[in-house]
């Protein structure tokens, strides 16, 4: 068998323990112990390997992905992973949601998040706090640009184990020595001998992993790094794609729901003419909503638009202006924690002159292409959900609270996701169609309208920043920030009762405030701000603002020292070649111009989950004179890449979405909700105007990073600095076109 040393050998211990190839998978820590056998189940004529994987009689190798396929392609990255350290065929590989259980927990994300735990950081407690807690309440989150790099090494265990485990079979039939053997396309194989997978797995399954397994080394046969075709695609090209809307029951009512506005409650309904619908048969009063139960979606959004269900609303309601209040008041007279230090950076040297502004970004939408949805069963007491779910945890104790059952009677099928990324966090919609079920007797299905989707959105929240900074011979001395801002992890947490909230699910409040540079002297601080608007995660997180605060005034900076942006960026980099490099190269390629007056480019750098990227900008004023990107040139670093073709669609579907921050429509709220009626109202980038994206992976040997999230933030102050470019006028707020 190739050996190869690349990441050395595992020991079947690590695999009991760590996630692994045995039946008998086993998690333990020394101060609670239990243990957890693999729930994933074997189907007629599957062999179960271990948690991640099982092989079929016909050949399929059937992964098990721990993690919500909302487009960012898991389900294909991570069965990739597996596969190629099994040696399969990718032909032959399929895809199943793995069921909840602490083998799946996403501690990776548990562990990174701990910076805001509330258990003490000596001696890495925090961080094997947060672990347990994950491990144990079976916390299965996506989320965080987390994937790949969370479930990277137990995948490849599981794979080096399988793999082992049917060399064995092999080497027992052939008389041979084990580690001889090697696995190539779905088949062991010994010179021109030839075994299949298939063939060898039920007894391949019942054998003793050896006391070492080695991984797979050397480049040949491999599929890590290859473009492979997604795996998701064709059901999704040919409708057969699972989609929670798709799904149809016996005796399956529609149902249509309006929800109360935030702090609402029901106050009456219209009857008239409610009861001449067709089809509607049953009305559903709740103290959080207002529904319909009919035949036919038609039936129950038609019934209930004419109930015209009204609202009682507290008298203080959220407004633009009472945001941008509240956010000002917060950043210039609010009680900041700090969140990081790095020398004195209150101590300027003598003749250094200081450069002030201030930034702010709005609400961000989350404008999800599949708006919340949900069918529920309720019968001999137990409850099933299907629903895109990104936290299956959560949402099972969600529902199992909403009907004052145990969580063990509950069971989430997830389907795929539609877009929304923490939107689907959200489990509202669940909940709902739980509470109609079991009022109806039977099961029901409900789907938001899109007005329902914005007017009760989770925004992305709104920030506000003085960034200020001491220059000494052209270059910065420090560097302070003050940031105002919601929490939104901490909200989400609170509204899904989340007990783990002390690790922080999608990244604490300013991340990404820290600038990337060598800057000797830098503060950090965020104030909290309480806007009375609902504010979850949003696709970047808090880096999202905290990189337009960052890129925005280092080019503001440059521009007052007298120094060109790209060189300027440069000259601070000498201690983040990655980022350097990436820099240089999104620059080279797209022809920097030096950010001349009139020429309309812009840059911008971040590094954030674990990867690095660059970006360059080329922006114009349209024909109606608004402004409009031209193109864009993006260079990144992600570390070791499992498929290049999923990272270039994930770099790009970040680009558009981050265009959204920059040049989409302001939110304006009014009474509480957004003045928007419909999803065009966002102003989202269309085919017509999105600009012409080039994306350039630069190689790297590092461990791999994330790339769901890691375009969105450098969109927006690449624009702002391209626009400044063109215009001469320098962009402190978000969306460009809002005027403020």
């Amino acid at each position: 068998m190739a050996r190869g040393d690349e990441s050395g050998g595992i020991t079947r211990r690590r695999l009991l323990i760590g996630g692994g190839a045995s039946v008998g998978l086993v998690v333990a820590w020394a101060l609670w112990p239990r243990e957890y056998q693999p729930n994933l189940r074997a189907g007629e004529g599957e062999t179960l390997f271990n948690a991640y994987l099982k092989i079929g009689r016909d050949g399929r190798v059937i992964v098990a992905v721990p993690q919500a396929e909302a487009g960012q392609g898991v389900y294909t990255a991570l069965p990739q992973i597996i596969a190629d350290e099994l040696g399969a065929d990718w032909r032959t590989v399929s895809v199943e949601p793995a069921p909840l259980s602490p083998l799946y927990a996403n501690v990776f994300l548990a562990e990174e998040a701990a910076g805001g735990s509330a258990f003490p950081e000596t001696f890495g407690i925090d961080r094997w706090a947060a672990r347990q807690y994950a491990l144990r309440n079976a916390v299965m989150l996506t989320g965080g640009s987390s994937s790949v790099r969370g479930f990277e090494a137990p995948l490849r265990e599981a794979g080096a184990g399988a793999r082992v485990l049917l060399c064995l079979a092999a080497a027992a039939r052939w008389s041979a020595n084990w580690e001889e053997l090697d696995t190539r396309a779905g088949f062991v194989v010994r010179g021109s001998d030839r075994l299949a997978f298939a063939e060898l797995a039920g007894e391949a399954a019942g054998l003793d992993l050896p006391a070492t397994v080695p991984m797979r080394g050397g480049n040949e046969n491999r599929l890590i790094g290859q473009p492979l075709p997604r795996l998701d695609t064709p059901a999704k090209l040919d409708g057969s794609a699972m989609f929670a809307g798709d799904v149809r029951l016996r005796d399956m009512a529609f149902a249509a729901v309006r929800t109360a506005p935030p702090g609402g409650t029901p106050e009456g309904v219209d009857w008239d003419g409610a009861d001449t619908v067709p089809g509607a048969f049953r009305l559903i009063q709740n103290p959080g909503f207002v529904a319909v139960a009919a035949v036919n979606g038609w039936a129950a959004m038609t019934s209930l638009a004419r109930l015209n269900p009204r609202f009682a609303v507290p008298a203080e309601r959220p407004s633009t202006r009472s945001i941008d209040a509240a956010l000002a008041g917060a950043l210039d007279g609010g009680e900041a924690t700090r969140l990081h230090t790095a020398g004195d950076p209150d101590a300027d040297p003598a003749g250094a002159s200081r450069i002030e502004s201030r930034y702010a970004i709005g609400p961000g939408p989350s404008v999800p292409i599949e708006p919340l949805t949900a069918t529920a069963r309720f019968a001999d007491g137990r409850l099933e959900i299907w629903a895109p779910v990104m936290a299956l945890g959560l949402a099972r104790s969600a529902a199992a609270r909403a009907l004052d059952i145990s969580e063990g009677a509950v069971t989430i099928y997830p389907t795929l996701v539609g877009g929304g990324y923490g939107r689907k966090l959200e489990t509202a919609a669940i909940v709902q169609a739980a509470i109609i079920a079991q009022a109806l007797g039977q099961p029901a299905q409900i789907v938001w309208p899109r007005i329902q989707e914005i007017q009760a959105d989770t925004f992305a929240p709104p920030a506000m920043a003085r960034m200020s900074a001491t220059v000494a011979g052209g270059r910065i001395h420090s560097w302070r920030a003050r940031i105002a801002s919601p929490d939104a992890a901490a909200a989400t947490a609170e509204r899904l009762h989340a007990a783990h909230s002390f690790f922080r699910p999608d990244g604490a409040v300013g991340a990404g405030a820290v600038p990337p540079y060598g800057i000797g002297h830098v503060a950090v601080d965020h104030v909290a701000a309480e806007i009375g608007l609902p504010v979850g995660i949003g696709r970047g997180g808090a880096h999202v603002a905290s990189c337009f605060f960052t890129e925005s005034f280092v080019d503001e900076i440059a521009r007052a020292a007298g120094h060109e942006p790209l060189s300027y960026r440069m000259a601070m980099l000498a201690d983040n070649p990655r980022l350097a490099r990436c820099l240089a190269t999104a620059t080279a390629i797209g022809g920097w111009d030096g950010g001349i007056a009139g020429g309309g480019m812009g840059i911008a750098v971040h590094q954030a989950f674990g990867s690095y990227v660059a970006v360059l900008v080329e922006v114009a004023a349209g024909e109606s004179g608004r402004l409009r990107a031209l193109r864009a040139v993006l260079a990144v670093d992600c570390g070791r890449v499992v498929n290049p073709e999923l990272v270039k669609q994930q770099i790009e579907g970040g680009f558009i979405h981050g265009l959204l921050f920059a040049l989409g429509a302001p939110v304006e709220i009014e009474g509480g909700v957004p003045t928007f009626g419909n999803i065009g109202d966002y102003g989202l980038p269309t085919l017509r105007d999105a600009p012409e994206v080039s994306v350039e992976l630069v190689e790297s040997d590092e461990v791999s990073g994330g790339v769901t999230e890691l375009a969105v933030p450098v969109v927006a102050p690449a624009v702002a600095n391209a626009y400044y470019a063109l215009s001469g006028r320098r962009v402190r707020a978000l969306p460009i076109r809002s005027g403020r």
